[in-house]
């Protein structure tokens, strides 16, 4: 049936395309069992709500593992492919227990049944019978992470045997491939930015560390990459930041030999092993793209792995050499390639329509020159109503990779502008460790400056100026249109933080630490930076209409200090919208987000000038 056909077939064909981007099927790049390759694992929307899928990639059978009400997505193959595990929370809350399904199909249970409900701290399976080791995090223990021995047949798992506590934050990196090390990130320093490293027995004895310091003060991040998929190779490929960006080096554990890989790359790279441990599958993100390399160990040679200009968000090399990998562009919905030729998970259904390419923008701002992608509407000229879509994290970056938000600003006549603000991952460690203390703030003086750039350029409308953003993005904007109240038209916060002292005290205690490294102590201990830095504190400065969307259920930016926030802006009768949903740190129900879209464009065009409702 021809793609017009499908869309008659399915009522679609008088769909708006921003809405059809949402609803085509998508899937995610596919986890493989190391042990049953042809045993997969991915992530798709087929039925409106992202759950997890079964692939044998032998026979073609593909089975819904997963089937709740919010979605699901994290999920674990077994090395083996015997069994699927999969974290159980409460409607997005995040909060919750892992239960496994055999791969095949069938009742669903505790994977680990003595370990009550928490935040997850990481996960590492083990093969033929070895350790499970799970971490957990929660309000009243801090970080634990727990060794448990399968089961034998007919009998049952031993009891969860702890092996680490602190209460700062840390995770479960990884599980050697013959099960006797476990390699632990932690930031028992403080430091919630750079975690340094230790590898223990099961047993909970310690076997080397690995701290980054500069002057005795902890500035450099390590991160677990993966130990060597060899048995007994002691291994562990390590991300580092010793030169300013992270690179991976290779960590014997057992010997103490550090091999630097000094890789000649601009931007930051990251890396995974090939199945046999004799090479390296490198991914380098520059300038908001993406590419991929072979390194080989041995001769220690770079090959570039041809891909098409864009950005790859995952790759994984399979046990016959070749490379899958996710990618996407502005202009091109995402698509799971390979490097032996053609599509490796093609969806049926409907098909995403693609978007405008993003142009780069290089803008001097106070901290450096800041990078920002611009999209507008084809054949448009200025001045534009134009949105400045801020994104999250903050230790992330907007990159030249599809995302069916903007292409909807886009086809309703606006500009797009993204800021890779101080702040950002992708421009290196003194970039993205620059926003400390004076919080959010600079932040903002970075989009100031492309602002005014977008502005003196002639493509923005300056009366018709959007600020809008999700997350550490929502935050922004509050916080942007009550210190700077004069610079936008309309503010769209999704998830934000609008109370910070009330967030801290709410939110779960992995992003306590964070705000602790970030304002340098607690509320209580650093009240002014805080009060400097928390939209709150502005709120009687917004002049522009605000509409903010919550998630009742959301741990990241709870909903009581947004609701401090609504009542500021009520009790002076600012012109105000709130959409609560039931829902955590966003949805995973595709219904649920074009709705929220739909709202977002509602009020924008009843709010600026001239605009028509969407």
């Amino acid at each position: 049936m021809s793609e017009t056909g499908a869309e008659k077939a399915t009522g679609t064909e008088s769909m708006p395309d921003w809405e059809k981007r949402f609803r085509a099927p998508r899937v995610s790049l596919p986890d493989w069992a190391e042990d049953a390759p042809q045993r997969a694992l991915f992530v798709s929307n087929a039925t409106g709500t992202y759950e997890l899928y079964a692939w044998d990639r032998e026979t073609g059978t593909q089975r819904q593992v997963t089937d709740r009400a919010n979605g699901t997505t994290d999920g674990v193959l077994s090395p083996d492919g015997e069994w699927i595990w999969w974290f159980n929370d409460k409607d997005g809350d995040e909060f919750g227990v892992w239960m496994r399904q055999p791969f095949a199909g069938g009742p669903d249970e505790p994977a680990v049944p003595g370990l009550d409900a928490s935040y997850p701290a990481g996960l590492s399976l083990g093969r033929h019978g070895g350790p499970v080791v799970v971490g957990r995090s929660t309000d009243e223990d801090g970080t634990t992470i727990h060794v448990v021995r399968p089961r034998a047949a007919g009998g049952q798992d031993a009891e969860p045997v702890e092996v680490y506590r602190h209460r700062e934050s840390a995770g479960v990196g990884d599980l050697s491939h013959d099960g006797t090390l476990i390699a632990v990130e932690h930031t028992e320093h403080g430091d919630a930015m750079h975690s340094a490293l230790r590898v223990i027995r099961p047993d909970g004895a310690t076997v080397a560390e690995l701290d980054d310091t500069e002057g005795g003060t902890v500035e450099l991040g390590l991160e677990v990459l993966g130990f060597a998929p060899v048995a007994g190779d002691t291994r562990l490929l390590v991300g580092h930041q010793r030169r300013g960006r992270w690179e991976p080096m290779v960590w014997d554990v057992a010997s103490g030999e550090e091999s630097d890989l000094d890789l000649g790359l601009p931007g930051d790279v990251s890396a995974e092993w090939y199945p046999d441990g004799s090479a390296l599958l490198v991914a380098h993100g520059f300038e908001a793209r993406g590419e991929l390399f072979r390194y080989d160990l041995a001769s220690r040679e770079l090959e570039r792995i041809e891909t098409p200009a864009g950005s790859v968000s995952g790759a994984t090399a399979r046990p016959d050499g070749t490379v899958e990998y996710m990618w996407s562009s502005a202009a091109e919905p995402p698509v799971v390639r390979s490097t032996s030729g053609g599509v490796v998970l093609d969806p049926p259904g409907m098909k995403a329509p693609g978007s405008v390419p993003v142009e780069d923008v290089w803008v001097e701002g106070p901290g450096g020159r800041v990078h920002a992608l611009v999209q507008r509407p084809a054949g448009a000229s200025g001045p534009l109503p134009t949105v400045f879509e801020v994104h999250g994290g903050p230790t992330w970056h907007d990159s030249d990779s599809f995302a069916a938000g903007p292409a909807a600003w886009v086809d309703h006549g606006y500009a797009v502008v993204r800021v890779n603000y101080r702040g950002s991952t992708g421009y290196g460690r003194e970039w993205t460790d620059a926003l400390k203390h004076r919080v959010g703030l600079i932040e903002l003086e970075d989009i100031a400056a492309v602002r005014e750039w977008a502005v003196s350029s002639g493509l923005a409308d300056p009366d018709r100026l959007v600020l809008s953003g999700g997350s550490w993005g929502g935050y922004l904007t509050l916080l942007g249109l009550g210190t700077q109240p004069e610079a936008w038209a309309v503010g769209l916060a999704a998830v934000p933080v609008a109370d910070y002292v009330t967030a801290y005290h709410d939110e779960m205690e992995a992003l306590k630490a964070m705000d602790r490294t970030l304002f340098g102590g607690t509320p209580e201990e650093v009240p002014e930076r805080y009060a400097a830095s928390s939209p709150l504190t502005y709120v009687d400065q917004v002049k522009a209409p605000v509409y903010i969307s919550a998630g009742v259920n959301d741990p990241r930016c709870p909903i009581r200090q947004i609701d401090n926030y609504v009542d500021r802006l009520a009790a002076r009768g600012a012109v105000h919208e709130v959409y609560r949903y039931d829902a955590g740190h966003g949805s995973l129900v595709v219904d649920e987000r074009i709705k929220q879209v739909a709202l977002e464009l509602d009020f924008a065009a009843r709010h600026l000038p001239g605009q028509r409702a969407a």
